[in-house]
């Protein structure tokens, strides 16, 4: 999965468990494009300080996927329906093959 997605990911299932600083510092310098010494700046703290908190977010948010893998659920979720939808289109469907894809998706 390419790395930006990744990273949005893990802010939007993940993102609410961090502490406000380490979610600001973390959405500035990922989704706002912001540099360290920019975010530094804009919140009155050490360039060092934004880098902390940012390597300290990416750590609890990984922490939490390897623990809940709600990403890997979602994205599971997500490739099971694309399926459906694709085998609704070819009409080329059973309801064998629906029932499988829906025990699929129960888990």
């Amino acid at each position: 999965m390419e790395e930006r997605m990744t990273i949005s990911l893990l802010l939007d299932f993940y993102g609410a468990l961090l502490t406000e600083r380490q979610r600001e510092c973390y959405t500035l310098h990922h989704e706002d494009d912001m540099s360290l010494g920019e975010i530094a700046e804009e919140m009155h703290i050490s360039r060092q300080a934004v880098h902390d908190n940012i390597e300290r977010a990416k750590a609890s948010m990984e922490g939490y996927e390897q623990k809940l893998h709600l990403i890997e659920q979602y994205l599971l979720r997500r490739k099971i329906v694309k399926q459906i939808r694709e085998e609704l289109v070819s009409a080329a469907i059973t309801s064998e093959s629906i029932q499988s894809l829906l025990t699929q998706l129960e888990g």
